[in-house]
């Protein structure tokens, strides 16, 4: 059973939750509160595993509160405001869910949970940080990424930003099914942005990115595609 707590200092978000939680046998609700601190005391229970998390709440937000936690149960944040999403996707929350929730979006939600998946992404964008700022990049617009050293540099028509420890491992898991081709191991190339090719290089634009030998399957495979063959 996962014991989940409702923090939202909206009486009726409470019910609507609460009503939503009820119809999931693997759920149940033991407490709920209506600011951080309230929040605070409930959480000294040592098993909560699902924390649901306004965002507006008076005198300490919702993202506040959970920074200031050592310890942080799962949690999703509820909230009116899609300007936290990033701020959410930092802290690695399971999930942000926008006011008023659907059963539908809700039951998904906890389908991801449950499976232990990251939500630090929608499918079309990423965060990366870079020089102290956080970076919405839709994948559409990466070029390409290349690991440079302990580095993960990602290249856009305009500019490149360095993310520090991270590498094209990293990412690769989760994009290779989203039009990214692994060709070498230090490169992870947007497919949609490939020009030409041959046995050794593929052009991103006028950029030359070469084929490792241990990648060779995955190339062919990409160049078969790309051929139309």
């Amino acid at each position: 059973m996962i014991k989940c707590i409702i923090i939202d200092d909206e009486p009726l978000a409470i019910t609507l939750l609460e009503n939503h939680i009820s119809k999931i046998e693997e759920l149940e609700v033991v407490a709920t509160g209506k600011n951080a601190m309230e929040a605070y005391r409930i959480l000294q229970n040592p098993q909560v595993d699902l924390m649901f998390l306004d965002i507006q709440m008076p005198d300490l937000n919702g993202i506040e509160f959970l920074k200031s936690l050592d310890k942080k149960p799962a949690t999703i944040f509820t909230t009116a405001y899609r300007d936290y999403a990033i701020d959410g996707f930092e802290l690695e929350a399971v999930d942000y869910l926008l006011k008023p929730i659907t059963f539908e979006r809700f039951f998904r939600s906890i389908q991801r949970m449950m499976k232990k998946e990251p939500a630090i992404q929608q499918p079309d964008f990423m965060i990366f940080k870079s020089e102290g700022f956080s970076h919405k990049i839709f994948l559409k617009d990466i070029l390409y990424f290349e690991s440079f050293g302990n580095d993960l540099k990602v290249y856009l028509r305009d500019r490149c930003l360095t993310v520090s420890k991270m590498t094209v491992s990293g990412v690769a898991s989760d994009l290779v099914d989203k039009g990214f081709v692994r060709i070498h191991r230090s490169f992870l190339v947007n497919s949609s942005h490939v020009t030409s090719l041959n046995s050794q290089e593929i052009l991103v634009g006028n950029i030359s990115v070469p084929v490792g030998r241990s990648y060779k399957e995955d190339f062919e495979a990409f160049a078969r595609t790309f051929l139309g063959k």
